[in-house]
């Protein structure tokens, strides 16, 4: 799924690992990801934690979406700067599933996402 991810691929965002419930992707901010005041856009980091949401919870042979899904931004990031999105799954219940998200710059967490997912029929 995530090699047709056209999206994601477009902004260089790079699968690391993949398991059951768990991903982990990575991108560098760049210059084009920068907003008004000089800061890496919140879009971006939030679509990077969306993708790796994705990755998680989609497993072989099914088609999960988001339900719903939101994003504290806790640091801004700059160009150059490259991040790394940890999804887990914490609860699957019936089709619903739901997930935690946390996008670090090297140690520190830059913001944190939950998305919650629905399998579809």
């Amino acid at each position: 799924m995530f090699a047709a991810d056209a999206a994601s691929n477009a902004l260089g965002i790079e699968l690391l690992h993949l398991d059951e419930g768990t991903a982990r992707l990575s991108m560098t901010i760049t210059a084009r990801m920068v907003n008004g005041h000089g800061i890496g856009h919140g879009g971006y980091v939030f679509l990077l934690a969306d993708s790796a949401f994705s990755c998680a919870c989609n497993r072989e042979g099914s088609v999960t979406v988001a339900a719903q899904a939101e994003i504290d931004f806790i640091a801004p990031v700059h160009v150059g700067d490259e991040l790394v999105a940890d999804a887990v799954e914490r609860a699957s219940f019936g089709r619903s599933g739901i997930y935690d998200i946390t996008v670090r710059r090297g140690d520190q967490v830059v913001a944190e996402f939950r998305g919650r997912s629905r399998t579809l029929r």
